[in-house]
């Protein structure tokens, strides 16, 4: 796995907006009993956040959703505070991030935002858009 990833450039990842790494989940977990939301909630909840973007992005031409925005609109539309600028400025330098996933993170946050039907981004979308770039981390690949 870390040799076929090595191979990957840092231009093409930075070209994916989301980037995890999934583990093998232990058979304790797989066989407890959880109340978690249902797959039914979480589609309505996509639906929401989508029509949100669609109609943030109504009275322009070929933009719908938040992965389609330029530079301009993600300033718009990603505007932050002071929490949020810093907390992203941190992990640009700590994670040596470069400007495309700069605005993959903010694209992404927008849009767990959206999920929450919140108006604004707010610094814990921030973070969890940050934890979407684990292969931008340091030591990720060996």
């Amino acid at each position: 796995m870390i040799r076929y990833l090595s191979k990957i450039s840092g231009p093409l990842l930075d070209r994916i907006d989301i980037h995890i790494e999934v583990t093998p989940v232990p058979f304790e977990k797989l066989t407890e009993i959880r109340n978690a939301e249902s797959s039914v909630a979480i589609r309505q909840r996509v639906i929401r956040a989508r029509d949100i973007q669609t109609a943030r992005f109504e009275s322009l031409e070929h933009i719908h959703y938040n992965a389609q925005m330029g530079t301009k609109l993600i300033r718009e539309f990603c505007a932050l505070n002071e929490t949020s600028l810093q907390l992203l400025k941190t992990a640009m330098e700590r994670l040596n991030l470069s400007a495309r996933a700069f605005d993959r993170i903010l694209k992404v946050a927008r849009t767990i935002a959206d999920l929450e039907a919140s108006p604004t981004v707010h610094s814990n979308h921030i973070a969890e858009a940050i934890q979407y770039r684990s292969l931008d981390r340091e030591g990720w690949l060996g």
